[in-house]
């Protein structure tokens, strides 16, 4: 499958296991290649898509100046969306708490953004997932961040883990999307090269 990708040394520009995980799932060879210090800062102005749409091209052109001739990287950025806010990663474990309860027996939108960019040409494309979550008790909300430490991700919590088994009431869109990497549309877009 996707045997268009041959020409590409396909490189993955992400720290994040869960990307990982997820891009190996569609059986391509490919490298992780990070650089340090990138900004995810954003103008103020921009709104729900448009940050981590921002974010996305703002990372692969970091990794412009180093590419190769032959090489495709593969950005993203993922946000959670809710009262017309962005939470990204918390910032500390009392971050992580406040955002939880935020969250906690409301909906809201993860969105990612995913930029595929050659020396040639720049891609992009953004998707939506709404989750609602259940009422947590400020006990769970505590043993989740004690527990699994989700400083790394975006709204503090891992949909594939605990908080996400007994939080989690429904999900409208990519549940993949909701792990960091809407994986079937990645596939589509690198099918369609």
């Amino acid at each position: 499958m996707l045997d268009n990708l041959k020409k590409y040394n396909v490189v993955l520009a992400s720290n994040s296991p869960r990307r990982k995980e997820l891009l190996s799932g569609l059986g391509i060879e490919y490298k992780v290649k990070t650089m340090p210090d990138i900004d995810e800062s954003f103008p103020s102005e921009l709104k729900a898509q448009e940050i981590p749409a921002f974010i996305a091209k703002e990372k692969a052109n970091a990794y412009k100046q180093t590419m190769g001739n032959d090489e495709l990287i593969i950005t993203a950025d993922t946000i959670v969306w809710i009262d017309e806010q962005v939470l990204g990663k918390p910032n500390d474990r009392d971050d992580a708490i406040e955002m939880l309860k935020k969250l906690s027996g409301r909906s809201h939108q993860v969105i990612t953004s995913v930029c595929l960019t050659t020396l040639e040409w720049q891609n992009s494309f953004t998707a939506t997932t709404d989750v609602t979550f259940a009422m947590l008790t400020d006990e769970e909300i505590v043993y989740y961040v004690d527990k699994y430490a989700p400083m790394d991700k975006a709204g503090a919590y891992g949909v594939q883990e605990w908080i996400g088994f007994i939080g989690v009431e429904s999900i409208s869109g990519s549940y993949f999307n909701v792990m960091g990497l809407p994986i079937q549309r990645l596939y589509g877009e690198l099918k369609n090269l």
